[in-house]
């Protein structure tokens, strides 16, 4: 894996190390200084071994569910890279890091803890300057699971202009309230959490959501499948199209299955 440091300030990152992106075999880590985290984190990138010239690919960005480069719940681009997806589907693979827990908010004021603008105004801007990268929404996709599926579909209805399909397995998506799951520190107050409140902008992006193409999907299920039959049952009375499978019941993590299909429906289902 080839490391690269850089430098992230607002929405401006800055190479210290020119890479041959075309042909670097394998992952690709950028150490980023970043002005929204309180300590150094990466953005690690795995791209298709060929392309048409001038294409320019879609990329899925891999939400992480742990702090740093936590693996206890293994590794999303990892397996995009031993799935060979990449390859196989056309798309640029991004999986960035957190220096906290990432609940995917910004803090109301810790300015080191502000996981949304990090991804929107350093993690989007470097990935796209420095790569054949799409920057329509449609070419930019999310997937995750646990606090990182929240964080996907959270991400989504509060920015749908920037991105344009998001993909969730085993998720906490009807969470009320913070404290749960170490999502306290990340919120930092209850006022500041209902602003990524997944089932409170459904409601708020639902008459939006009804007029275009299915945008959200919901998979399989480990300890959260309560969650999953609600939210199922809240898109159906606000009538959101959505992909929606009850199962199968499968571990929580990255390696258990699930992620080769959450990619494809991303990828290559058309919307319904």
């Amino acid at each position: 894996m080839l490391i690269v440091a850089c430098v992230c300030s607002a929405s401006v990152a800055d190479e210290t190390t020119q890479v041959d992106q075309d042909n670097a075999p394998g992952i690709v880590a950028h150490k980023l200084v970043a002005e929204f985290q309180s300590e150094p984190v990466q953005v690690r990138v795995l791209q298709p071994r060929s392309r048409a010239s001038e294409q320019r690919l879609p990329v899925v960005y891999v939400l992480p569910v742990e702090a740093g480069t936590g693996d206890k719940y293994g590794d999303g681009i990892l397996e995009a890279e031993r799935l060979d997806l990449a390859n196989r589907l056309g798309a640029i693979f991004v999986a960035p890091t957190f220096a906290q827990l990432p609940w995917y908010a910004d803090h109301p004021s810790g300015r080191g803890v502000r996981q949304e603008s990090h991804l929107l105004k350093c993690v989007l801007p470097f990935v796209e300057r420095q790569y054949p990268a799409r920057t329509d929404a449609g070419g930019r996709l999310l997937v995750g699971f646990s606090k990182s599926g929240w964080g996907a579909w959270s991400l989504l209805l509060r920015h749908p202009e920037i991105f344009g399909r998001a993909a969730a397995w085993d998720a906490p998506l009807q969470m009320n309230e913070p404290g749960r799951f170490g999502s306290g520190p990340i919120f930092g107050s209850a006022e500041n959490f209902r602003k990524y409140q997944v089932s409170r902008l459904l409601e708020d992006r639902a008459a939006l959501l009804r007029a275009e193409p299915t945008r959200l999907i919901l998979l399989g299920y480990g300890g959260f499948r309560e969650d999953h039959l609600k939210t199922h049952e809240q898109l159906d009375g606000l009538k959101i199209p959505h992909v929606f499978r009850d199962g199968p019941e499968r571990k929580h993590d990255w390696h258990s299955g699930w992620f080769r299909e959450a990619c494809e429906l991303l990828l290559i289902e058309p919307a319904k």
